[in-house]
């Protein structure tokens, strides 16, 4: 009997290489340096303090992946890398693969006690306590990267989200827990007459000014420092909530449901921005990945549509429709 191919399998042994390849090529700054144009093996090595030899190898991995052009000894960015890779791009995922590289693949290494034990290894791996989204602004830096890295898969999905569905009748939308603004500044571009806030923490709402100004919204878009647990929460006829859902546990997230709900005015709604299982949760491969993600990271997981269904209408909403937008993100409307 011929065995089967082991394409699957061998791709998979491999996966992890391709990722640390750009990891540490983010890392070490590979594509910033390369921003202005072409540079040799000796300028490269000398702008990242790396050893020759050993650049090379990464540098030549990365243009096999795609991401450099090597032509006459001298390599530059290729137009994936430059737009999603170099951090002073406005289309950058720089921020999440450094999350992913220094927060991420280490929690990861641990998904196997994660699976025994149905908990997230922020302690085991860091030693570290508390809140888990204090290790995230840990510093600066750390908070940057994060933000960036919410912003550049925002700036895939929010257009899609507020798309999903027709949010023409509202009038004022609360992004809770809205980061950089992504998903306000394209609902206050795609809808005209819609009014936009954004409610997140101090630390982030810092960040978000930055973002919004850019857009040029400052004028159209609130920017509100809270706590969505603590704190009372701003009037609106929508709220939104991305990838907030999938972080915490049951319990908290049904008296966040249960704290929105009970602001809505009757007609109001919640959008929720998070990637659906399938009904017999299968697939697709990108929130399968995404709900082991949040068991090594998070209190959370992802959920079918009947699932999200369920637990809004316990809440007290009354019809509840999910979209697969196509993009990192799906969409589910919830109306009081």
């Amino acid at each position: 009997m011929t065995p089967p191919d082991p394409s699957p399998v061998v791709d998979l042994i491999d996966a992890f290489r391709r990722s640390k390849i750009m990891f540490t090529a983010v890392s070490l700054g590979v594509f910033d340096r390369l921003a202005d144009g072409a540079a040799d093996l000796a300028t490269l090595a000398q702008a990242t303090g790396a050893n020759a030899d050993a650049l090379e190898r990464l540098l030549d991995a990365c243009a096999g992946l795609g991401l450099l052009r090597k032509e006459a000894g001298k390599y530059s960015n290729q137009p994936v890398a430059d737009a999603y890779l170099r951090r002073s791009s406005p289309t950058t995922f720089a921020g999440y693969v450094m999350y992913s590289h220094r927060a991420l693949y280490p929690l990861w290494g641990n998904l196997e006690d994660a699976v025994r034990e149905g908990s997230h290894r922020w302690e085991q791996t860091f030693g570290a306590k508390g809140p888990i989204f204090d290790h995230f602004f840990q510093s600066e830096d750390a908070k940057r990267d994060f933000l960036m890295g919410m912003n550049g898969f925002g700036l895939l999905s929010s257009p899609r989200v507020v798309e999903a569905f027709d949010l023409g009748k509202f009038r004022r939308l609360v992004d809770l827990g809205g980061a950089t603004g992504h998903l306000a500044i394209e609902a206050c571009q795609h809808y005209s007459n819609l009014r936009t806030a954004v409610f997140d923490l101090p630390a982030v709402i810092e960040m978000t000014r930055e973002y919004v100004q850019r857009a040029g919204l400052l004028d159209q878009i609130d920017l509100i420092a809270g706590d969505f647990f603590k704190d009372a929460l701003p009037e609106a006829d929508l709220f939104s909530l991305g990838r907030i859902v999938h972080d915490w546990s049951e319990e908290k997230i049904r008296k966040l449901l249960k704290k929105i709900y009970d602001r809505l005015p009757r007609g109001g709604a919640l959008l929720i921005a998070e990637r659906l299982l399938s009904e017999d949760k299968t697939g697709p491969m990108g929130a399968l990945t995404q709900s082991l993600n949040m068991l090594v990271c998070t209190e959370g997981k992802e959920r079918t549509l009947a699932e999200y269904a369920a637990l809004l209408r316990e809440i007290g909403f009354s019809d509840v429709q999910g979209r697969n937008t196509g993009a990192p993100l799906d969409a589910v409307l919830a109306t009081k």
